[in-house]
């Protein structure tokens, strides 16, 4: 008979090219703050993608050879000066953590084993740490978006008394509400829920980039007035172009009177909940009806993995719990242990992400990540206050969070967007743009745990140089 199984035949071989590959992937990790912050993919790996499908494997050794090639090719945020969007630096340990997660295999949809119990911690720190009751629920999955459909998908069962479940929305017009500073997430899970993104309400923004919530309250009432039926009003804690903080408790004062459910986008934002000098720019988040955030953020878990809490985990286990024949629990045994995480969102197939969120702060504590945030935010800053007194510079925002948004003076019309890309292939830092007031300005967003002044500094003063450069 034919050896089918994919064990190795020579296991100490593996072991040997295992070693290597944690050699080369921690090494990675250690020289995080050296080289540049982002190298193009080169042609000639890009051509060694495109082969046909292999019908005859090369082993461990050469397939190993081809991984480690591909080491120097990442995103760029795991160094200092990698500033353009909210992707968390990660660590080291989580390295160590996913391997565990891969050697288990673990289908964390449900079944009673020890992955769920480590899972079920995870709720339960979030849950103290949000201030949510003992009957709230959670679940850890890819990351805010899919926690936005998740959150959503409740919200509207609710209005609709979960007779939606069997026979559709029918003709109820439901409508929902958030800034025109929120991630396009809302308008996506609108999308996903059959809602539609004309639905949702944008609502303007004043002079520091939170929701006018006088406007709210008008959009509600003319919705009302027209015979609509407002569900959720969507909060956000730290938009992503310029990090501001809705009036959460004032939003929260809104749903309670208006029988509205409140959800916060909490994607980076929530983290301040792990400082104590910031949690109380979250004042009202504890109010929430759900709050989605992502731990690959600014708890630095390294990718991916966000989190979804709902206050009254009935409803929530309502709104998914929908057993088939074969996943019947029992009072013991592998099926025993339920509800299951499959019971609290539309995946059965899940990962032992939850490991590595329980490894970062096993490691690290809650403390420590907390104070992590805070220097980020002291970084960005100071680096406002350099930018305002710099004459060929404008800040072109309030600095809310970690997020400082400002543009170079030159006739250039085009001259943000290039000092960015120049920064970017010259590996010096990878700074990002958007467009504020209409203009396109650098954006740069400091929440890696590595940055330093010194990254800054060195920052500053190349886009300076490349700016007089590129203007002459």
């Amino acid at each position: 008979m034919p050896n089918t199984s994919l064990d190795p035949e020579n296991w100490e071989g593996l072991r040997a090219s295992a070693h290597d590959m944690l050699d080369a992937a921690l090494d990675k990790m250690q020289a995080a703050t050296e080289g540049p912050v982002w190298n193009p993919f080169p042609d000639n790996l890009k051509q060694s993608l495109k082969v046909d499908l292999p019908r005859e494997g090369i082993g461990v050794a050469r397939t190993q050879q081809a991984v480690q090639s591909l080491l120097p090719y990442g995103l760029g945020n795991t160094h200092p000066r990698f500033f353009g969007w909210v992707h968390g630096a990660g660590t080291p340990g989580g390295v160590v953590a996913d391997i565990a997660a891969a050697a288990m295999n673990a289908n964390l949809g449900g079944r009673d084993h020890g992955a769920i119990y480590v899972e079920n911690q995870v709720i339960d720190w979030v849950r103290a740490l949000f201030e949510f009751p003992a009957g709230a629920s959670g679940l850890v999955v890819s990351g805010t978006s899919m926690a936005t459909v998740v959150a959503l998908k409740v919200a509207r069962d609710v209005k609709l008394a979960f007779a939606n479940q069997q026979a559709g929305q029918g003709v109820v017009e439901l409508v929902g509400y958030t800034s025109v500073q929120t991630h396009n997430c809302v308008a996506r899970a609108f999308d996903l829920l059959g809602l539609g993104t004309d639905a949702l309400r944008l609502i303007g923004v004043g002079e520091n980039f939170e929701m006018d919530i006088p406007a709210l309250k008008a959009a509600i009432a003319a919705d009302k007035s027209a015979g609509k039926t407002p569900f959720c009003i969507v909060g956000t804690a730290g938009s992503v172009n310029v990090g501001a903080i809705d009036d959460l408790d004032a939003i929260a004062d809104i749903a309670g009177v208006e029988d509205i459910w409140f959800h916060i986008d909490g994607a980076f934002g929530a983290s301040l909940m792990l400082s104590e000098e910031m949690r109380p720019r979250l004042n009202g988040i504890t109010r929430a009806d759900s709050l989605a955030f992502d731990f690959h953020k600014w708890w630095h878990v390294n990718y991916a993995v966000g989190f979804v809490l709902i206050r009254n985990g009935a409803d929530h286990l309502r709104s998914f719990m929908m057993q088939a024949e074969y996943l019947a629990g029992q009072k013991r045994g592998l099926a025993a242990g339920g509800p299951w995480p499959t019971d609290y969102g539309p995946e059965l197939s899940r990962g032992f992400r939850a490991l590595k969120v329980w490894s970062v702060l096993m490691e690290h504590g809650a403390d420590k990540l907390g104070a992590s945030i805070n220097h980020n935010c002291e970084l960005a800053q100071k680096l406002g206050r350099k930018i305002a007194v710099e004459p060929q510079l404008e800040l072109c925002a309030p600095v809310a969070l970690n997020i400082v948004c400002f543009s170079y003076k030159s006739a250039r019309v085009d001259i943000n967007d290039e000092i960015v890309m120049e920064l970017q292939t010259r590996g010096i830092a990878a700074p990002s743009s958007t467009i504020i007031n209409g203009q396109t300005v650098i954006r740069m967003c400091i929440a890696n745990h590595r940055t330093t002044q010194a990254d800054i500094d060195v920052t500053l003063a190349e886009i300076l140089r490349l700016g007089y450069e590129l203007s002459n």
